[in-house]
């Protein structure tokens, strides 16, 4: 049925509602009313325009089908048994407990490359998979997106619509399921088509609107798509539940089986296994590559230099990217803060601008490290908290990908507190998967490079924006999971456990202690996830006693950790110090000071809570 005639084609198109129906049905909940109102648009897609190689996931050539609404989960699960992916009797395990067919779509599944769901991230992610065939990969496949009326709504996919335009992302295709009702009740625009036309053509995009349910329509409007020189929405309009007269066009029906499955299948026409012949891509030519792997070597920096670890992000970036060429950088219109653009200057092919877009950047990471790149995503890092959901997803996916967040803490100084990350590790900690560094020095930055690159899942780099003396040799090897004991002896009577900027606060605290004749060790705990407690429990037994210190919000962040780390064992005694107050403006000295975390400060709180032993 590759090329099937219409009555083909709307025999499959109700096979495809059929099976929807019978997913939630087995499973007792689901979305089966939104699957069914896109069922033709997905089997006239399926028959006659999509190319994939169903025995050979990873052909380069595949074309990308995104299920942005996510929670028509089932219309994707009956287009996998049709097209001989999932067998019935899997389809039947629809969200049971280890069942790859999830209640919304993640990588485990056949033809997903990434998790969807949380609505408005699909065509985000879309942009970055088609920006990756336009100028990484540089082949010709396309990207087909599958939206919802009412995630038109999120900020983000106005982010992907006009980012796609300005990339000239004619290989994109948005498919638009109109179907009138959301979750409580009617869209904002409801079958206005119009109202969703004129919104995409002010961005640029080619707009064809159909009817959703009409066959040779919706072939017409796909063919134009593969046409255009342009990104292209299709806008259908369909009848969520359509096919059975008790849910068509009703309120009150999202998210739950149909009333009565066994009549609605009869209503449909009963169970079908017809196949549907997806037609493989043609061979073109290998994806682009950047040459070849070599070694790392990162930029060296002498003892007793000052340096910040933004500075030395930005020299370690390029030069792995000379040695890397899966590697690529993305921004958001901060690369000079950053010093993303050091690898901008060396490698503009691997350089992708967003401009002020956190959602869209990040989201276009996801698709590309889909194909098998290694994206890097730098900004502030108080701005991640923007991209915070596109995170949490690409976490979902099973994403592999860095971000680095600079300008951390109050030690940025003057600019305020709208611009200091501070929540940004208790942030990153919480995500599956995630790996979160906070290195205190430029030797150290470059070292722990590498490792971030090879790392699977998400990886976070916390920068500094302020100049710090270099206190390790060049070439000093440092692991993820690791740290380092920077002062230690026999006589220790606390503990300093520090990362990034507090690590010289402690150094310095440690000198003042001594002159009170308290001996200090001093831990730069630059691994904050995964943490090294095997460091941190050999301190607490040889001192009892553990200060913890970060710039950034006790909540969630260095000190729960530290304490984390002793989770099922006898914990020592541990005073948090870290940013409780709300920052105003102030010199990077006076902001420490205000904080309660310069040297002094960390001195007498150690000097207070020993006394009151």
């Amino acid at each position: 049925m590759a090329d099937g005639n219409m009555s083909e084609l709307a025999a499959l198109a109700q096979q495809l509602r059929v099976d929807a129906v019978r997913c939630a049905e087995v499973a007792g909940s689901g979305h089966p009313t939104s699957s069914l109102s896109a069922a033709d648009l997905v089997a006239v897609l399926a028959a006659r325009h999509l190319r994939y190689d169903i025995n050979n996931r990873a052909n380069p050539q595949n074309d990308h089908l995104i299920f942005s609404k996510g929670h028509a989960s089932p219309l994707l699960y009956a287009l996998g048994k049709a097209a001989g992916l999932i067998t019935d009797d899997e389809l039947v395990t629809y969200r049971a407990l280890g069942s790859r067919l999830e209640g919304h779509p993640t990588p485990r599944a056949p033809m997903v490359d990434v998790a969807t769901g949380s609505l408005g991230l699909g065509l985000p992610t879309g942009v970055g998979l088609a920006l990756c065939g336009q100028r990484l990969d540089r082949l010709p496949y396309r990207v087909w997106v599958l939206c919802g009326d009412g995630e038109l709504a999120e900020g983000s996919v106005w982010e992907a619509v006009e980012h796609a335009s300005y990339e000239g992302l004619n290989h994109l295709v948005a498919i638009i399921d109109v179907n009138r009702l959301g979750q409580r009740g009617p869209t904002r625009f409801g079958w206005d088509i119009g109202a969703y036309a004129r919104r995409f053509e002010a961005h640029g995009w080619r707009v064809l609107r159909i009817d959703g349910h009409h066959l040779d329509q919706i072939d017409a409007a796909y063919r134009e798509a593969l046409t255009s020189t342009r990104p292209t929405a299709v806008l259908a309009r369909t009848v969520k539940g359509a096919g059975i007269a008790e849910v068509a066009d009703q309120e009150g029906h999202h998210g739950k089986p149909v009333g009565n499955g066994r009549r609605a299948i009869a209503e449909l026409g009963g169970v079908r296994h017809h196949r549907v012949n997806v037609s493989k891509p043609p061979y073109l030519a290998p994806p682009h590559r950047f040459g070849e792997r070599g070694r790392y070597q990162p930029p060296v920096y002498e003892l007793g230099d000052t340096e910040s670890t933004r500075d030395a992000f930005g020299a370690a970036f390029a030069a792995l990217a000379r040695a890397r060429p899966d590697v690529v950088g993305l921004d958001a219109e901060v690369s000079d803060s950053t010093r993303m653009e050091r690898f901008a200057a060396e490698h503009p092919d691997r350089f992708f601008q967003f401009y002020i877009a956190e959602q869209q950047m990040v989201a276009a990471a996801i698709g590309i490290q889909a194909r098998g790149w290694n994206p890097f995503v730098a900004t502030f890092a108080a701005f991640l908290a923007r991209a915070y959901d596109v995170i949490r997803m690409a976490a979902v996916s099973r994403a592999n990908l860095c971000l680095v967040g600079s300008h951390a803490g109050v030690a940025i100084g003057a600019d305020g507190p709208s611009q200091m990350g501070l929540e940004d590790i208790a942030v990153m900690r919480a995500v599956y998967s995630s790996t979160v560094i906070h290195p205190c020095d430029a030797n150290q930055t470059g070292m722990l490079m590498e490792q971030l690159a090879d790392r699977a899942g998400i990886r976070y780099l916390r920068t500094c924006r302020g100049e710090t003396p270099v206190i390790y040799p060049p070439g000093e090897v440092f692991e993820v999971g690791g740290s380092r004991v920077l002062r230690s002896s026999s006589a220790d009577a606390v503990t300093l456990v520090a990362a990034g900027v507090t690590v010289h606060e402690a150094l310095a605290a440690a000198d003042d202690l001594a002159r009170h004749g308290v001996a200090t060790r001093v831990i730069d705990l630059y691994s904050i996830k995964p943490v090294d407690a095997v460091t941190l429990h050999q301190a607490a037994g040889d001192t009892g006693f553990l200060v913890t210190v970060e710039d950034h919000r006790p909540e969630g962040g260095l000190g729960d950790a530290v304490c984390q780390a002793f989770s099922g064992a006898v914990a020592p005694r541990i005073t948090r110090l870290g940013v409780d107050t709300m920052p105003g403006s102030a010199t990077p000295a006076e902001q420490l000071v205000a904080a309660g975390i310069d040297h002094s400060s960390i001195a007498a709180a150690v000097l207070s809570q020993l006394a009151a032993r």
